[in-house]
């Protein structure tokens, strides 16, 4: 009897990842430091002075911790509920918290007890921050009301009520000390100067905003909302300039790099999409365990500390700069080492040992040896194989195909395995590697399963993706096909127009001149 061979799974090439300097500068990170904190992070702030400590806001606390502790090494809890948003003042001395209660409590880094209180707003308190004279805070709350106060006397400045829902986020201009910003879930930015009883700007983000961002310059402003990011021209008017939609879920929080080139947006969806804020694209993006509520970057781009929904702090340290040192190479041994003995010719006389060589075959190859087909093809539907390896379920269907036991394998199967195998089929029929196998796949998936179609929805919506597929496909095809006849036609109608000048250089002599000057 013969032995079993092995199925032949095709190697395909794989496509390289373009390398860009984007793509070498963010992956110059060290593997993050997880740390577990009471609550989700709501909001991280670093420090703008040295040695650049950050703020994190989790529950009833805010932790201070030191660039590379994995320990707080100052904790703030004098809340009696959830705090929200610590920020830093410009000098890193004070330090300004909301809270669930209503009131804003402001902090000396140095101490533990708050300096001052400020008591006004009737509802949770979930954005402030200092202006840029370092003298007046602001302030947004869940009765969208949003505030100023002053820091010497404790006492309210204005109240501003323009809003018709929770004012959620919000940012200060660090070029004019009057200006601050406030984004709300009424799917609104408004832009308040100081000097005025009422906002100068009202900007329409279309969705409720959850991060607003304002340029050093103080001439861009971005807005975070449903699934998009949106820039926005002030000097303009609040002309939009540009709206990306690069994520799957609501994006959450912003950040900017310390040159301000790189904007950083995080979202549910477990990504950090960076953008060029010359071109407004993706140059490069991160992916996290969990939702991501706050993140933020070191001042000098050193640390990126990330805040998820599960109260995991995530810490990336840049990688130090590797110096070459030079050092003696160990002699390795010569060549002839390793080749010794390779060319030996075995004598007449001399006795042979053969050591057999045992080979492990994988579970679908168990399975095919012993005739199950059903469950081969269940072996090689298994995620890690039908996600990361496809060309290993299409080489098993194509060995059953070529013993005629494909359409027994995917026959007697439920609504869970049908549906499988139809999502299987609809996303990689496409490719054209495995479109031959595929097509013939479902074929008799469809001729199995025809007369139970409009039994489950869900067999019945994976038949409608499958068909849309193909169609789509067939239409790419066809556009194809057309553009490679503009080619031919355009290929036919330089060759001719080349012909036709070398037989007028024919009749004018320039060939009998060339061929003359040639033999001289």
């Amino acid at each position: 009897m013969a032995t079993y061979k092995p199925v032949v799974v095709q190697a395909f090439p794989k496509l390289g990842e373009r390398i860009t300097q984007d793509t070498l500068y963010w992956r110059g990170y060290k593997t993050p430091v997880q740390i577990k904190e009471f609550g989700a992070v709501n909001k991280i702030d670093f420090s703008p002075v040295s040695p650049y400590n950050y703020a994190v806001t989790a529950s009833s606390r805010i932790h201070i911790y030191g660039r590379y502790s994995q320990e707080p090494i100052k904790t703030f809890s004098r809340f009696k509920d959830a705090a929200y948003g610590a920020t830093y003042r410009d000098d890193g001395n004070l330090l300004v918290a909301g809270s669930e209660e209503g009131s804003i409590r402001l902090f000396d880094v140095s101490g533990r007890a708050p300096l001052r209180q400020f008591d006004g707003h009737a509802k949770p308190v979930h954005v402030v921050g200092f202006l840029s004279d370092k003298y007046r805070i602001f302030s947004g709350a869940d009765d969208y009301s949003s505030n100023l106060w002053d820091i010497p006397s404790a006492t309210e400045i204005v109240s501003y009520s323009e809003h018709n829902d929770y004012v959620r986020c919000g940012c200060a201009s660090k070029v004019n000390a009057d200006v601050f910003i406030t984004g709300s879930y009424d799917h609104t930015v408004k832009l308040f100067d100081a000097r005025r009883k009422s906002s100068v700007m009202t900007i329409e983000h279309g969705h409720p905003v959850e991060s607003v961002l304002l340029f050093p310059s103080g001439g861009l402003l971005v807005s975070a909302g449903g699934r998009y990011v949106k820039v926005w021209d002030v000097l303009k008017g609040g002309q939009l300039l540009v709206s990306l939609k690069n994520h799957h879920k609501t994006v959450t929080c912003l950040c900017l790099n310390s040159s301000g080139q790189r904007l950083l947006s995080g979202s549910l969806d477990r990504h950090v999409k960076i953008y060029s804020t010359t071109s407004y694209k993706v140059v490069h993006s991160f992916n996290y365990a969990t939702s991501i509520l706050s993140l933020a970057l070191s001042p000098e781009d050193e640390t990126i500390v990330i805040g998820m929904t599960n109260g995991v702090l995530n810490v990336k340290h840049r990688k130090p700069e590797e110096r070459k040192v030079k050092s003696q190479k160990k002699r390795q041994p010569a060549y002839r080492t390793y080749v010794k003995g390779r060319t030996y010719m075995p004598k007449q006389e001399d006795f042979c040992v053969s050591k057999p060589v045992k080979r492990v075959l994988r579970k679908y190859d168990k399975l095919l040896k012993s005739f199950q087909s059903s469950k081969a093809l269940d072996a090689v539907l298994e995620p890690p194989i039908r996600l990361y390896s496809p060309e290993v379920t299409v080489a098993v269907m194509q060995e059953l195909h070529r013993r005629g036991t494909l359409r027994s394998a995917l026959a007697g199967r439920d609504e869970k395995q049908v549906n499988l195998l139809l999502t299987f089929v609809a996303r990689r029929v496409i490719e054209p590697r495995f479109t031959s196998v595929l097509v013939t796949v479902a074929d008799i998936i469809t001729d199995i399963y025809q007369p139970v179609v409009g039994q489950s929805a869900i067999v019945d919506r994976q038949f409608l993706r499958l068909q849309e597929a193909i169609g789509k496909e067939i239409d790419y095809q066809e556009e194809l096909l057309e553009v490679l006849g503009m080619m031919d036609a355009l290929f036919a109608t330089f060759t001719k127009k080349r012909a036709t000048y070398l037989e007028e250089n024919r009749s004018n002599g320039l060939t009998e001149t060339i061929e003359t000057n040639m033999n001289n």
